[in-house]
């Protein structure tokens, strides 16, 4: 008996459903060019958190630098012809001049003297500007600039461009543990909530309103406070002790955004004609809920997800404005974005800003000291928002175009 072609064939293997499902939403996500920019952005950031995780600097803190503020003796500095070292810091020194080395410069900093700003003989050695040449001398002793936490001369100072790689680890870790977990527990609050109804509904909701009415900062602020009156001797390990508060304290007061959201979309998935046919299936309410219901329930809190993202470091930011970083983080400034951007606006006070209102002096502001930060967590945030938003369209059939 002569066989066929197609008996002798074998059969095709049915592809994996998880596996066909990943391809599909791969295929619909590269579609997407601005999803595939926030994709980018987001890895490069987390490569630099990879990276910076490893690198051999206290996981805590960043190398503190001092500056000098060496003048002629017949300048307002009244510092003799010679260079003495005096710094208090024991960190690392930056030997600035104002108008000339001193003539005994070789024998301190390696013959390494950078030019500090001045404005008419009144020098801002803190100020240490970025550097604007690649070339091996005059590359400068910060590519992003200082961060001074004040104004005065010889205070210490600290590199923006190693705060911002050493910090994108605990950016990311706060903002995507903060939002991830408040997300998570408002999911399943809401799809409960809207699934089962009832009394069930009615007391997840009152405890829902109940979180919501209060207010996120304060509520924060009470957390660091109580953590630091309990834990006044801050070591390695009670900084993670003050970490996890911290993110529990941002989580307590998140997820009910998200339980509200889901439990919106909820009650409109429930009616359905595809929810209708797994009741009649004969499929547990388990089940509806776990594989119909919240699957088709969670585009919008990537929505929200993208938005709240960027603003987790701004909310730090503003912890550390109002003067609770200290409590929370003795070793200052902590480097988180947030951190870095709310100390550069706290700095422009005293001797910069009476500059600005004295002609002959000359306003004197750090421009990189705002500008860097902000540009990281403006990338961090844009990108984050174009990546959600390119996830939410390939993974709803409803928006797949």
């Amino acid at each position: 008996m002569e066989v066929t072609s197609e008996a002798a064939t074998p059969p095709r293997r049915r592809p994996h459903p998880h596996l066909d499902q990943m391809r599909r939403t791969w295929y619909f996500f590269r579609r997407n060019t601005l999803g595939l920019v926030g994709l980018g952005i987001v890895l490069a950031i987390t490569g630099i958190a990879l990276c910076s995780a490893a690198l051999p600097i206290p996981w805590t803190s960043v190398p503190i630098w001092c500056a000098t503020d060496y003048g002629p003796a017949d300048t307002l500095s009244g510092y003799p012809g010679n260079y003495t070292q005096i710094c208090p810091t024991n960190g690392p020194i930056i030997c600035t001049y104002e108008v000339s080395p001193p003539p005994n410069a070789a024998n301190f900093c390696g013959d390494l003297w950078y030019k500090d700003i001045v404005r008419s003989n009144i020098s801002f050695a803190s100020i240490i500007p970025p550097t604007l040449s690649i070339s091996p001398v005059s590359a400068g002793p910060m590519p992003l600039g200082g961060l001074a936490t004040s104004s005065g001369s010889r205070t210490p100072i600290y590199n923006v461009a190693a705060m911002l790689a050493r910090g994108s680890d605990w950016s990311l870790l706060f903002s995507v543990s903060i939002v991830g977990l408040g997300a998570l527990v408002g999911l399943l609050v809401g799809a409960i909530a809207g699934f089962y109804g009832g009394l069930l509904d009615e007391t997840l909701m009152r405890l829902v309103d109940i979180f919501l009415s209060i207010p996120t900062i304060l509520f924060v602020i009470v957390v660091v406070a109580v953590i630091s009156v309990n834990l006044p001797s801050v070591a390695g390990g009670d900084v993670l002790v003050k970490v996890m508060a911290l993110i529990t304290g941002f989580v307590i007061v998140w997820w009910p955004f998200y339980a509200r959201i889901v439990r919106g979309q909820v009650l409109t998935v429930r009616e359905q004609k595809f929810i209708e046919a797994a009741r009649a299936s004969g499929a547990s309410k388990r089940r509806i809920l776990l594989r119909h219901i919240i699957p088709n329930s969670v585009f919008p809190v990537f929505i929200q997800f993208s938005l709240d993202v960027g603003t987790i470091p701004l909310l730090i930011g503003s912890l550390v404005f109002l003067g609770f970083g200290a409590q929370l983080f003795p070793s200052i400034p902590f480097p988180e974005w947030g951190a870095v951007s709310a100390l550069s606006v706290t700095d422009l006070q005293g001797d910069f800003l009476n500059s600005c209102y004295t002609p002959a002096i000359g306003c004197v502001i750090p421009w990189w000291q705002l500008l860097f930060p902000g540009l990281a967590l403006f990338f961090f945030a844009i990108s984050v928002n174009l990546l959600s938003d390119g996830l939410r369209d390939a993974l709803d059939p409803r928006l797949r175009r």
